[in-house]
């Protein structure tokens, strides 16, 4: 939906409100009457549970009672009309502007007459309305909820934050299309109440790596920092670093390397190696969807899509929610089935973040690529420089920890148990250098050795062949040899003071 059709259909939701204004007077008269009385829906909530369900607002915000200029119902209307109407103007722009939340929040009020306490209310006050009037459709009124969610926000921070408007896609220039986009550049915002409640906090995660850089994106003094490897009854994985193809060409997702079809062909020839020689899954990974379906027509143009649906069918996530289900359901089923197949995927996408390749639904995953964000965005720079200001944090560092940390939230799709095996290539040369590896989690890293970086497609086809060869052999699942798979209560007592000798 374009920016236009959603403030119209935000001004459509407000007319809908009021018509509920003739048969529901009486209601309104006692919320406006609560309401004055600084009985607020929202207001002065009690130190529970409840309170953490909404933590990007702060405590003192919480308890304050709602303005009295926007209490009774046909005045708060009338201020969201005029809230609208103001964004619909300042959508009409021919360049890019970004402002910070205070800027924004006086021309807001120079405009519209509408000021920073009122915008801090809208999400109360319409949560209190649509309480009154008992609409149980919340769905008929997602838009105008989206902006007052919008104002709450802008009204309520003065920093982390920044207002950016785009007249146009920036993948389409010629078509007007304007985007406004609030963009939150600070993730300490959003776990501070977390830290001001609790004493004692613990934050845990297989990706978190490296681990200093998280004290200082987050804003708080870690009191014990520890990285773990994992608990495993053998030597079940099995990554690499991939550098180059048969032909000893260098791959690489770097965008002056890309499009080369030299690296297209031998992302292809990787590929089609390893459908030959794996059983079951495969799960590839790329930096972008643009870049899935470049590769992707490249390898049909070129013959080689066909060669690797003779070994194994091939199935893509799209930006589709119901595509990409269907698409995961058939993965499965082929790889049920014992024919095996390929899953396309994107970082960061959805099935990136939450779906798992366990057992023979995941024995290879290839990271193609490393997976930075778009330099170019207009949001990614803006987020650049607040974190370059206030954490110090170069930009350089963060760009490389947030790629590699997505790499590794790719390959561990595929380890979900102990008794799991699966192995992960990383097929970019830009992986051998030590300052990107070592960013990637401990767990990867104590298994990856010397002998399996700098590899060339034909080294790693025959580590795969060896590493499911020796995976085919009996084993003791329950771990019982050499192997500790779980801690005892004198392993625990042990770490727990190590811990405590290090103050």
């Amino acid at each position: 939906m374009s920016a236009w059709s959603f403030l119209c259909e935000c001004l459509r939701e407000i007319h809908s409100e009021e018509r509920f204004k003739a048969t529901d007077a009486g209601r309104l008269r006692e919320e406006y009457n609560r309401l004055v009385e600084g009985l607020a829906q929202r207001g002065n909530l009690p130190m529970t549970d409840t309170w953490l369900a909404n933590p990007a607002l702060p405590d003192d915000i919480l308890k304050e009672a709602v303005p009295g200029n926007i209490r009774r119902a046909e005045h708060f209307l009338a201020v969201l009309r005029r809230l609208v109407q103001y964004l619909k103007g300042r959508l009409q722009v021919e360049s890019v502007e970004t402002e910070v939340p205070v800027a924004f929040v006086a021309s807001i009020n120079g405009q519209a007459g509408i000021d920073q306490k009122m915008l801090k209310f809208c999400y109360d006050r319409l949560y209190s309305l649509m309480l009154t009037l008992e609409i149980t459709d919340t769905d008929e009124f997602l838009h105008i909820q989206t902006v007052c969610d919008f104002a709450t926000l802008v009204g309520t921070y003065t920093r982390g934050f920044s207002i950016i408007i785009e007249p146009f896609d920036e993948r389409m220039p010629h078509i007007p299309d304007p985007v406004l986009q609030l963009s939150c550049h600070d993730a300490s915002l959003a776990i501070k109440p977390v830290f001001d409640r609790f004493q004692s906090v613990i934050i845990t995660s297989g990706t978190l790596s490296p681990i200093d850089l998280y004290p200082r994106l987050l804003n708080f003094n870690p009191v014990i920092s520890r990285s773990f490897t994992m608990s495993l009854t053998r030597d079940c994985i099995c990554p690499m670093v991939l550098t180059r193809g048969s032909d000893q060409l260098p791959v690489s997702t770097k965008f002056d390397m890309r499009s080369d079809p030299g690296v297209v062909r031998n992302y292809g020839r990787l590929l089609l190696e390893m459908v030959a020689a794996v059983p079951d899954g495969i799960v590839c990974f790329f930096v972008s969807y643009s870049y899935m379906d470049g590769i992707v027509n490249s390898w049909n143009e070129m013959g080689i899509l066909q060669d690797i649906m003779q070994h194994k069918l091939v199935f893509i996530e799209t930006q589709d929610v119901v595509e990409t289900t269907l698409a995961l359901d058939n993965y499965r089923r082929a790889c049920d089935c014992g024919r095996g197949a390929v899953f396309f995927s994107i970082a960061r996408g959805k099935v990136a973040e939450g779906i798992d390749f366990d057992r023979h639904y995941g024995r290879l995953v290839i990271m193609f690529g490393v997976p930075f964000q778009y330099t170019l965005s207009r949001i990614l720079i803006a987020r650049l420089e607040y974190l370059r200001d206030t954490f110090q944090i170069k930009e350089g560092d963060f760009l490389t920890f947030d790629a590699l940390r997505q790499a590794a939230q790719c390959v561990g799709r595929v380890i979900r148990s102990k008794a799991d095996y699966g192995m992960m290539i990383f097929a970019d040369k830009r992986y051998s250098r030590h300052d990107k590896r070592s960013k990637l989690p401990s767990w990867i890293l104590s298994h990856l050795r010397d002998a399996h970086l700098n590899l060339s497609t034909d080294m790693a086809l025959h580590i795969a062949r060896e590493f499911l060869r020796r995976m085919a052999q009996p084993y003791d699942k329950a771990g019982s040899g050499s192997k500790k798979t779980l801690l005892s209560q004198e392993d625990l007592e042990k770490m727990g003071q190590s811990a405590m000798d290090m103050f």
